[in-house]
């Protein structure tokens, strides 16, 4: 198979990485509905429903205001205005979405933890969106440096590339393995398993960028390291507890 993977339908190019976004929703948001059939939501429906609005809302600000800002230099066109509108960051989404649930429970008087059923869904939903990264290749701005590392990869350009999605792939398994082993052996308050998803996810992904070829930087770190910090740091009374323990 060659990367870019662009299968054909009738003649047009399919975009492979739209087709499992949406796929990605889609399982997603099945996957969350068996879990809160199987466990008693102590959240009300009415309530749930405005955190998931207010979820979905902030993610969908956060994924495109992140996603401006890792290339906030650029040169003034229509076509490159449209591409930065259309640019998005699952980082974003999963940062402006945390703050969008924080604000609606805070409207709606909502005080008890809401994220551990997103958990399990939320890492499907991330490890089919990067198989649609992975075989985009240079399409998709989720590649690697190049490398003389053993897994490199040819990723459409003729060079050979740290294969990130592949790694995240990896990672992500080992994600959703650990937290459910977590969640079966541990006594866990209610939001601790969402807080850990994100302390461990944001932790990754701040390690991952330095593979990348990022071009705008603040203090030597990319935008998406910079959001990384600002999040370990939201959780940082949580990560503080562990180490003293």
């Amino acid at each position: 198979m060659q990367i870019p993977f662009e299968p054909q339908l009738f003649g047009y190019n399919i975009n492979i990485h739209l087709v499992l976004e949406y796929l990605a929703f889609f399982v997603a948001f099945r996957y969350y509905v068996i879990l809160r059939r199987k466990r008693s939501d102590t959240i009300s429906s009415n309530n749930r429903l405005s955190i998931i609005l207010g979820a979905a809302l902030g993610a969908l600000i956060g994924s495109r205001l992140v996603g401006i800002l890792e290339n906030p230099v650029f040169e003034l066109s229509q076509q490159n205005i449209l591409q930065l509108l259309n640019t998005k960051t699952i980082m974003g989404g999963l940062f402006g979405g945390l703050l969008g649930v924080e604000l609606a429970k805070k409207i709606i008087g909502e005080t008890q933890s809401s994220g551990d059923l997103f958990v399990f869904p939320i890492i499907l939903g991330i490890f089919i969106g990067r198989i649609g990264c992975f075989l985009s290749g240079i399409n998709e701005f989720t590649y690697g440096k190049e490398t003389s590392f053993f897994m490199g990869m040819d990723l459409g350009d003729g060079l050979l590339r740290h294969p990130t999605s592949l790694y995240e792939l990896a990672f992500l398994i080992m994600l959703f393995f650990g937290l459910k082993w977590l969640q079966k052996h541990r006594e866990l308050s209610n939001g601790d398993l969402f807080k850990w998803f994100m302390i461990l996810y944001f932790a990754f992904r701040f390690w991952i960028e330095f593979l990348k070829p990022n071009v705008f930087f603040v203090f030597g770190l990319s935008t998406i390291q910079i959001l990384c910090v600002v999040c370990l740091l939201y959780y940082g009374n949580t990560i503080v507890k562990v180490i003293k323990n």
